[in-house]
């Protein structure tokens, strides 16, 4: 009876041992999921130099998490004072110059420490574009200024370059979709990556000042492999339309309007359907035919000064900023968009950012509504007279507010006529400035692309414990092991 008293505390040890040993394991094994360190952040840094202005913009991804997915994100960004670069083409090194205060604020974002490693580019659009036919050696020139200087601070700097039209409505359409959560996003529910429905996939429409991109998902296939992209994105194959309209940015278009109204008239004084009715404006006719886009004809000889008379009629502007257009081929051939260029017909939702939204945001027409009020409300707008307008906005610039009325109208002739939206889908457009605290546009698409932050194949979780559950497991196996000590120390002892 003794012995066996003796003896009974050895298998109750061995129980209690593998009791812990169990719970150990099991925490283990049932305890595991995507976690989340805290950890320090690289940066990345990007130059839109568009045609009217350019702006900086800083974005940054945690480290442990480079080529995984939806770790990007926009920390800072910063107006560059002055017009674009192509505007310096008489003094290309105040192109450079003009750079220097958003640098120096980005210096005081990024901590010393990371500055060094951080990628930094320059992309030019179609304000360089265009000044690149005009004068090759020019644009050279302004693209070699601006490097000078971005070169004085401590950045990686990756090269400043013009990118095509094409490539800013590609990467519109990647900033989109990324921010979004298209392409990839994380379920917590699977704990895991998932593929969302391709229904949700965005369309991007992008206006600028010398240029215009539309890129989207066609419910078809593409007929003319010349307009289509091709991407291999976290495992998921995409091709997308994509089309760049040079010369049918907002200013230009401007222009050529203008240039269409004088040439209408022999008289010094001409009436302007989308001026407000009391504006005057004096021009000479040779700044009509200073760009590339302009009609390559001789200005009239007789008239070397024109005052544009406003007369704020928006059926009048609109029709007449139709005939900038070639819609003959739209006619008979509905896979085609203008000026003779395939397009499949419109397809899915769409986001308008860049001048699309900040026309309509100062109309405040970005709210979800059907298209007659929105063309009834741009009317309204026209209607208004000069005095009216100046006095309702003190604070806005008078060479904005001049163009409200012509911006919107041109927005629905491009809109409408010429990418063939209509009632029915006029309210897949979403008009916004941003998505996820960051700002729309080509530049994080360009340098999620240039930095390899979008793997080409699903990424993978990382797996781990969370703090209690594993100090627990780390209890358990501590108690299974001194136990396990004590009892061989006994077994010897005895």
């Amino acid at each position: 009876m003794g012995n066996k008293l003796k003896n009974w505390y050895i298998p109750a040890a061995l129980l209690l041992l593998g009791t812990f040993s169990l719970t150990a394991l099991i925490l283990s094994l049932v305890g595991i999921h995507s976690v989340s360190q805290p950890p320090g952040n690289k940066y990345g840094l990007v130059f839109d130099a568009g045609s009217s202005h350019t702006s900086l913009f800083v974005y940054q991804w945690p480290m442990d998490k480079e080529n995984n997915t939806g770790v990007v994100s926009q920390t800072f960004s910063c107006h560059v004072n002055g017009p674009g670069i192509s505007s310096y083409a008489s003094n290309p090194p105040q192109a450079g110059a003009s750079l220097k205060k958003c640098l120096d604020a980005a210096m005081m974002v990024i901590p010393p420490e990371r500055q060094k490693e951080a990628p930094a580019y320059l992309g030019a659009t179609a304000g360089m574009r265009l000044l690149r036919m005009e004068n090759e050696s020019v644009s050279a020139q302004i693209l070699e200024e601006v490097s000078k200087t971005i070169k004085q601070y401590p950045v990686s700097f990756q090269g400043a370059r013009i990118i095509s039209g094409e490539d800013e409505g590609t990467y519109g359409w990647i900033t989109i979709n990324y921010l979004l959560d298209s392409f990839t996003k994380y379920s917590a529910k699977d704990r895991d990556w998932i593929h969302p429905p391709t229904a949700n996939i965005l369309g991007a429409l992008d206006l600028g000042g010398a240029s215009t991109q539309i890129s989207f998902v066609p419910a078809g296939h593409i007929a003319n492999p010349d307009e289509a992209a091709q991407f291999r994105l976290y495992g998921f194959d995409y091709t997308i339309y994509t089309h760049s309209y040079l010369c049918f940015g907002q200013n230009q278009a401007l222009q050529r309007l203008i240039q269409i109204i004088v040439n209408s008239s022999t008289s010094g004084e001409v009436d302007h359907p989308c001026y407000p009715a009391g504006y005057k404006d004096e021009i000479l006719t040779a700044s009509l035919y200073s760009s590339p886009c302009a009609e390559q004809s001789d200005p009239p000889p007789a008239l070397k000064n024109v005052t544009l008379m406003g007369t704020g009629n928006a059926s009048l502007c609109r029709e007449t900023f139709k005939q900038i257009f070639n819609f003959s081929n739209r006619s008979h051939n509905e896979s085609c968009g203008f000026n003779g260029v395939y397009q499949p017909n419109v397809n899915g939702k769409f986001l308008a950012f860049s001048a699309y939204y900040y026309t309509f945001h100062f109309l405040n027409l970005t709210e979800t509504q059907p298209l007659a009020t929105v063309e009834k409300d741009t009317q309204a707008f026209c209607a208004r007279t000069w005095d009216d307008l100046k006095s309702s906005y003190p604070k806005e610039k008078e060479n904005y507010l001049k163009n409200y009325c012509a911006n919107a109208n041109y927005i629905l002739t491009l809109l409408l006529d010429g990418y063939g939206f209509r009632n029915d889908t006029w309210n897949n457009i979403a008009f916004r400035m941003q998505a996820a605290n960051t700002d729309i546009g080509w530049t994080l698409g360009y340098m999620l692309n240039l930095t390899n932050l979008i793997p080409s194949e699903a990424p993978r979780s990382l797996r781990g414990h969370e703090e209690g559950v594993w100090a627990a497991s780390v209890f358990f196996i501590a108690a299974a092991l001194a136990l396990s000590l004590i009892l061989l120390a006994v077994h010897f002892l005895r």
